[in-house]
């Protein structure tokens, strides 16, 4: 045991390094606000949109109706900054996007599979369906229709989160009856990445109905999601309590917050701190819009060398998953996603969860006790808004592993929830 006055003191030094360092951080966000605009102007003849300008909410909803702007996470506009309070960035414009949707921003990447939905008219989004390999017959000789499940994948993921591993791990009985959708969320993996979009839960959702819901005509079906995932999920399920079986959320960031403070959940899930380093590298991405678009402009544009030099030093041919979900994003779509649906989504997450409790959807809960990105405590709060939740917490697991290393396991319970929800 280490002496209570070397634990203050280490205490003290990391509160002080941890000031000299952010306060750096706040003043590099702060020149790169001035040399981004510059290089959007010089590529694009227009100076891009940031939110470092000093911006009311009366002047944001000038720019958005009043529904949108219930959508918005205060977090964008509200964050503090040393420089930004100096008045040192104020000509900055906030919160308006003049840039074309259809059109790739010159620091995002131009590759193939990052620009191709360009070319669909119709902006859906990607989706990895499995079919049911014999669907029943009833008894009047008709199919009987398949139970339909759709899995939403958590920030810097993709469908693959699902694909690579609940898919493969189906029991035989339920692939006969069972329709599975995993999809690619708006603005992460193969999905559109619209620029003139500000990634609200309202956004999310009217996508997955639109991609998922109309075309298949869906008339019930169950919900599995990690993570940030878990949160469109909700909205999702408050808006067809009476389409939804059940939905089973792994790791949600749930925080009630019923005066809407998103300002304490960017606290709660990305304080600024040095340690631990997944902690650090939060506050780092969701404080600094500037800086984290730096931190894309190197790795997400140029995924491709970086992924060769992987497999280079690797000896291996494909990388897993979770590697390449990492970069597949715009930081435009990450950012905004990060705010208004993490933090910003906080606000309606009670409502929602009351109308699903309401609704009588059963609500399966899943935590790993070692969960650094989302503590423990996000799940018992969902038990306390809908008692009626099943919340089991996982020994050992954190917030990958509460599926990744246990995959039969994971989609053995699935399919027990799936079967008592039928």
């Amino acid at each position: 045991m280490f002496p209570q006055w070397l634990k203050k003191s280490a205490t003290a030094l990391n509160s002080a390094l941890g000031f000299i360092v952010f306060l750096i951080f706040d003043f590099l966000d702060a020149i790169l606000c001035v040399l981004f605009r510059y290089f959007d102007h010089l590529f694009e003849g227009r100076p891009g949109s940031c939110y470092c300008g000093r911006k009311e909410i009366e002047l944001v909803r000038n720019v958005v109706g009043d529904e949108e702007d219930h959508q918005l996470s205060e977090t964008l506009y509200r964050r503090k900054n040393v420089f930004r309070e100096m008045g040192l960035v104020g000509f900055a414009k906030s919160c308006q996007n003049t840039s074309a949707g259809g059109v790739a921003r010159w620091s995002d990447c131009g590759c193939h599979s990052c620009v191709s939905w360009l070319n669909d008219t119709h902006h859906n989004l990607h989706l990895v369906i499995m079919q049911p390999s014999s669907p029943a017959i009833t008894e009047d000789c008709r199919i009987q229709a398949a139970e339909n499940v759709i899995f939403l994948h958590g920030f810097l993921s993709s469908s693959s989160f699902w694909a690579e591993t609940v898919f493969p791990n189906i029991s035989e009985p339920v692939s006969r009856q069972y329709r599975l959708f995993a999809i690619d969320l708006l603005g992460f993996g193969l999905s559109p990445k619209p620029r003139d979009c500000l990634y609200t839960l309202k956004d999310h959702t009217e996508m997955i109905e639109k991609s998922v819901i109309c075309p298949f005509q869906l008339t019930s079906f169950h919900l599995v999601a990690h993570s940030m995932g878990c949160l469109i999920a909700i909205a999702l399920a408050a808006k067809h309590s009476q389409l939804v079986k059940s939905i089973t959320l792994v790791a949600p960031p749930y925080f009630p917050s019923k005066d809407g403070d998103s300002l304490r959940v960017l606290h709660k899930l990305a304080e600024r701190k040095l340690w631990p380093l997944t902690l650090f590298g939060s506050s780092f991405m969701s404080w600094y819009e500037h800086l984290g678009r730096c931190v894309c402009f190197v790795l997400c544009r140029n995924h491709r060398a970086w992924e060769w030099i992987v497999k280079l030093f690797t000896w291996k041919r494909d990388l897993h998953f979770m590697t390449m979900d990492l970069t597949r994003h715009t930081h435009h779509s990450a950012w905004h996603t990060m705010h208004n649906v993490i933090c910003g989504g906080a606000k309606l997450m009670e409502c929602y969860l009351e109308v699903i409790g309401k609704a009588g959807v059963k609500v399966s809960v899943i935590h790993g006790d070692r969960d650094q990105v989302v503590p423990v405590e996000c799940s018992n709060n969902i038990q306390m808004t809908v008692p009626e939740a099943q919340v089991n917490i996982i020994k050992n697991a954190d917030h990958s592993s509460v599926l990744l290393g246990r995959e039969k396991d994971f989609t053995l319970h699935l399919e027990h929830v799936w079967a008592a929800s039928s």
